[in-house]
């Protein structure tokens, strides 16, 4: 019985392989070394880094930049915990990472984007690349850097031939996604003034909303990120003349005044804010929603109810975008979190569609204005094309310091999979996110598992 189980699991991960092979390329990484000099550097003092795959063709001229996503972390404690692995250090990031989805190479997988110049901009100062706080204190060396380690990588890429760039993204997901969004018109300073030039933000609307206890746990976490990291100073002004900078966290405050034409994909369920904003460990002691949170199709009927309700909010925090076809979205209806990194929510046979689009041409017609994209999904469970997959463990997510006791612990639980179908996806995820390193280790954690 047991050996059948391993050899199905290891049939899943021979698959789940040859489908890496096929759909990703590993691009390696390069190391900022300049940027230490100018103080732009991780929390643990080391160089930023991102990863490189250069444009060809008739995309030599185009550059895409994504971040990476990863959460934060909103004091000495949490940003401790990161210090230690690749989401505050670059001495422990992957040398190479598999670039799938909108960074994909691959005509068929990526047919607007493959020859462009992609980057993958690593996570490693906890803010979204917000903080900037000159002294260190010698106790703890922990640097808070992250709007220095943006320009800092903005300058390497405008010298490699960003500065003549003729089309241009700023993308990323979660944390990345948000990222994209506070830095979206300071992008666009940086380029040609006769450049297309545009927003993706993936998973990255995070909005404020009261979890199932009724707390504002969310708003309390950012206005702490906010503080530890000194990051006021570098929002946008034109929310923080308004608002506590805290708020100017959330999308739904800043993006009105955001002049660089932004897309938007998220899911109205989104699977990281369903766990960490609706129903945070520190608001379920009991773990009533963690199966839940794990598998939609395990929750009650009471908390399918609060789901929709939480989608009510969330629609009414995007009733802040104007009008305009400058502001692109795509909103479905699936639990999901981050989709345009990943090749089977981007483009693929089975991919989830919204107005019978997908997402990878839905941006891209967006992008090149072949058409405006504005379309949001009916309620769940009314898309069949959605995977409703949660992936974990939640160390490749912002939830990577999300525990039973809330948003600022360290995770300690011991990755789930609610179906065994679910494991091949996980699998799949791991490498796609750190490359051959991540296959390894997925390897070494299900045979001994």
């Amino acid at each position: 019985m047991e050996s059948a189980r391993i050899g199905q699991w290891m049939n899943l991960l021979v698959s789940a392989l040859l489908l890496l092979a096929a759909e990703a390329s590993y691009v390696p990484i390069t190391y900022v070394q300049n940027a230490v000099a100018k103080g732009a550097v991780c929390l643990d003092g080391s160089a930023p880094a991102y990863h490189f795959d250069k444009g060809f063709g008739n995309g030599i001229h185009s550059w895409l930049v994504a971040f990476e996503g990863g959460g934060w972390c909103n004091n000495v404690t949490t940003c401790l915990s990161r210090k230690t692995n690749h989401l505050g250090s670059s001495k422990q990031m992957a040398k190479q990472i598999a670039f799938s989805g909108i960074l994909s190479n691959r005509r068929e997988f990526n047919p607007d984007f493959y020859n462009w110049n992609r980057i993958k901009v690593r996570y490693c100062d906890g803010s979204s690349f917000t903080g900037d706080v000159e002294a260190v204190n010698p106790a703890n060396r922990l640097h808070f850097r992250g709007a220095r380690v943006f320009t800092a990588v903005m300058e390497d890429l405008l010298a490699k031939g960003m500065k003549t760039a003729q089309n241009a993204i700023i993308s990323g997901c979660s944390a990345g996604g948000l990222t994209s969004v506070l830095h979206c018109d300071r992008f666009r300073a940086l380029l040609p003034r006769g450049a297309r030039v545009k927003c993706l933000s993936d998973a990255g609307y995070f909005i404020n909303s009261r979890d199932v206890s009724g707390a504002q746990h969310i708003a309390q976490f950012f206005s702490q990120v906010v503080a530890t990291h000194g990051s006021a100073r570098n929002l946008p002004r034109s929310c923080i003349s308004r608002l506590s900078p805290g708020l100017c966290f959330f999308p739904q405050y800043l993006v009105s005044q955001i002049t660089t034409p932004i897309f938007f994909v998220n899911a109205a369920y989104d699977s990281w804010q369903i766990k960490n904003i609706l129903a945070p460990g520190v608001a379920d002691p009991r773990g009533r929603w963690h199966s839940c949170k794990l598998d939609i199709s395990n929750c009650s009927p009471d908390q399918i109810g609060l789901m929709q309700g939480f989608r009510t909010e969330f629609l009414r925090a995007l009733t802040v975008l104007d009008s305009s076809s400058s502001k692109g979205m795509f909103i479905d209806s699936c639990y999901a979190h981050c989709q345009t990194e990943m090749q089977e929510t981007w483009l693929r046979s089975d991919s989830p569609l919204l107005a019978n689009t997908t997402i990878a041409k839905a941006v891209a017609d967006w992008f090149y204005e072949r058409r405006p994209f504005r379309h949001i999904d009916c309620p769940y469970p009314c898309n069949p094309t959605c995977h409703n997959r949660v992936f974990e463990p939640q160390d490749d997510h912002p939830g990577n310091n999300v525990s039973t006791k809330g948003t600022s612990g360290a995770s300690t639980r011991k990755p789930k999979f609610p179906k065994l179908t679910n494991k091949a996806q996980w699998i799949e995820l791991l490498c796609i996110k750190h490359g051959i390193s991540g296959f390894l280790l997925t390897l070494v954690v299900l045979v001994f598992l």
